[in-house]
């Protein structure tokens, strides 16, 4: 095995564990919210702040406008030496908390940091990958996306009988991890393709252009945010809502204790990281993106319309977990991860990056306020109606305007999209407009 396969490896692992401490940290926040307001007397409005601050709302949507723009200005190697510490600390105050003021602080802090992380972390393993394991390689991303509720919850059973203390446990070990992920992060090479453009920058003489500026300065960046976010933020809306208030559902309207709650929980999450690793990572390289990407969308409808006109008999909600688990494996997030990473040019990867997610995750935190008034008003059955409209939505979006990306090169990808005006010249270009002012 060469040297560069190996270091490919070892940093698409170390970069894989941003995923995984992301996803850990939105489980862990949510399954101990209740214990949280206890001890510290939360009203309604604490908890949902709380939620809405996190990282599967708006504290990660404002760090990823930031992480964003930071990875294209001073480099992917820059949010890899710096952000994991970000992290640290903010689970820290969470794992020591001792009122209100702390713990809001600690949720916020994180969701910052899982926000500035997530662009860097695609775009890094995208760069890096030879084009005909780009797919396997962000698949081995989202596996360890996947692994993260799927332990949290199997780690949160074991240590419920502790209560709050069990949750301030789950916290510490996302604290191990990551002091893991930062000095295997902090060692990385920078972006191949980041230090070429960046040179080509240079050269040029040109500045570079603000991530905002650049992300709606031609028609062809338009039409890829609109499609990539409405293949993904019409996804998420359903499985943000699920990652924070599902155990919710399945106890206040399928009458399940907590414990078979957090059961399903961690099964459907086994089934999506079984997914996402013998699913998206082994044959996104292989077979037609429409095709893989029309399973899991139309698995994903067909679990929400079992659970919600079927009910929640075992055999509807072990139907619902079969199905959503596999799907969220194979589904849109997995391809918006690798889309949304070869449809941009090298120059502003990273900030655009950061626009469409700072969209999709302030989305869910809007949605996460409305789901429970939905649910709490009009019932599951119109809330699940709800869900399968956005998920058919998402199909739809993705399968009539999928990409053609698969096996080709980043450069290849963005001659054909941008025609004969290259990144330096677009540089140049922008550089000329400038001086006409």
């Amino acid at each position: 095995m060469s040297s560069d396969v190996k270091e490919n490896k070892k940093g698409t692992i170390a970069v894989s564990l941003t995923n995984y401490l992301d996803s850990g940290c939105i489980v862990a926040g949510a399954s101990g919210l209740t214990l949280w307001a206890q001890e510290f007397g939360l009203d309604s409005f604490a908890v949902g702040l709380l939620g809405a601050v996190s990282a599967n709302a708006f504290g990660s949507a404002i760090g990823a406008l930031i992480g964003g723009h930071l990875a294209d200005k001073y480099g992917r190697k820059f949010i890899y030496t710096y952000n994991m510490l970000v992290y640290i600390l903010g689970v820290a105050i969470i794992m020591l908390s001792m009122n209100f003021t702390m713990l809001l602080v600690g949720f916020l802090i994180t969701g910052l940091s899982v926000g500035a992380g997530v662009p860097a972390s695609w775009t890094y393993i995208s760069e890096m990958a030879n084009p005909k394991i780009r797919a396997r390689n962000i698949g081995i991303s989202q596996f360890a996306w996947s692994c993260g509720p799927a332990i949290i919850f199997t780690l949160g059973i074991l240590v419920s009988p502790l209560g709050l203390l069990g949750n301030r446990l789950l916290f510490l070990s996302l604290l191990i991890v990551a002091l893991v992920a930062w000095n295997l992060q902090r060692k990385l090479d920078e972006s191949k393709d980041w230090e070429a453009e960046q040179a080509k920058i240079k050269a040029s003489g040109a500045k570079q252009a603000h991530p905002i500026k650049n992300a709606f300065s031609n028609l062809v960046n338009v039409k890829s945010i609109l499609f990539l976010v409405g293949v993904y933020m019409f996804w998420n809306l359903v499985a943000g809502a699920m990652g924070f208030f599902m155990p919710f559902v399945y106890e206040t309207v399928g009458g399940l204790t907590n414990t078979q709650a957090n059961m399903l929980q961690a099964v459907l999450w086994i089934l999506t990281a079984a997914g996402t690793y013998f699913g998206f990572a082994k044959f996104g390289d292989r077979v037609s993106h429409r095709f893989l990407f029309f399973i899991g969308a139309a698995m994903a409808v067909a679990s929400w319309i079992v659970l919600t006109y079927v009910g929640m008999s075992w055999v509807g909600l072990w139907t619902f977990v079969i199905l959503w688990g596999i799907s969220a494996g194979i589904g849109a997030q997995a391809f918006y991860a690798l889309w949304s990473t070869e449809l941009f040019p090298t120059q502003y990867r990273g900030g655009v990056q950061g626009i469409m997610f700072f969209l999709v995750r302030g989305s869910a935190g809007i949605w996460s306020i409305i789901f429970p008034v939905i649910l709490a008003n009009l019932g599951f059955t119109v809330a699940g109606t709800i869900m399968i409209v956005l998920l058919a939505i998402s199909l739809l979006i993705g399968v009539i305007w999928t990409p053609n990306t698969r096996g080709r090169t980043l450069d290849d990808i963005t001659k054909e999209r941008y025609g004969n005006l290259d990144q330096t010249t677009a540089v140049k270009s922008v550089a000329a407009l400038k001086e006409s002012d």
